[in-house]
């Protein structure tokens, strides 16, 4: 199956190279492009597409704000991926805050994008854990308490420990000597337990309230 791409950056010579690397890929197509992050519902309904490629600053509606509606508005919304200039940038962290799932450098090379697409469509690993355990160092709140109102089981801990680590179902299931259908099922519960939609507002959620640290 192909993965829809929809393009949001209000900078046209980046919508024209992202265009390029996703549709060389035959499994990948560029369903449209936006400007702004306004413009995001209506091609979203229109097109259906998989993963918004979601520049985070934009001079009208900003990646956050695009982000955030988009999440609240629709019924089953597409994946996530921010598209910015500097990783270690608190309107990265306050995008994913919102609802994005993951974050791709615009001097990300060619083999990277294409990559990070795919990892998003796929909502099985979590992109640049490293990173993101960095910006919560940087711009996360000291501690919550949204694990504690969870409840998670031993294993749903255990298998969220591994997922801060950026694992995927099937290195879980190796690590823990498990079937991968049983580590799916244990990361369905973490993320309706949490009350989040997928992975990196798990992890987000588990060094916010101080499950994992920053520092490791």
């Amino acid at each position: 199956m192909t993965t829809g791409v929809l393009i949001v950056d209000d900078d046209e010579l980046i919508r024209i190279g992202l265009r390029a690397i996703i549709d060389a890929q035959p499994d990948l197509s560029v369903l449209a492009e936006a400007a702004d992050g306004a413009e995001v519902p209506p091609l979203v309904a229109r097109h259906r597409p998989d993963v918004v490629l979601m520049d985070v600053r934009m001079p009208g509606i900003d990646g956050i704000q695009a982000t955030r509606h988009l999440l609240a508005t629709s019924a089953d919304p597409p994946r996530v991926l921010v598209v910015t200039t500097f990783a270690n940038d608190e309107y990265v962290y306050e995008a994913l805050r919102a609802g994005a799932s993951g974050f791709l450098l615009k001097r990300a090379r060619p083999a990277e994008v294409v990559e990070a697409v795919r990892v998003v469509a796929a909502g099985e690993s979590l992109l640049f854990p490293a990173a993101i355990r960095q910006l919560v160092g940087a711009y996360g709140p000291a501690s919550g308490d949204q694990l504690r109102a969870a409840r998670l089981t031993d294993r749903e801990a255990e298998v969220l420990r591994l997922m801060t680590t950026g694992r995927s179902n099937p290195e879980i299931a190796a690590h823990l000597v498990v079937g991968v259908e049983t580590v799916k099922t244990h990361v369905g519960n973490v993320l309706a337990k949490l009350g989040v939609r997928d992975r990196t507002q798990a992890v987000i959620a588990a060094y916010e309230s101080g499950f994992v640290t920053p520092s490791g």
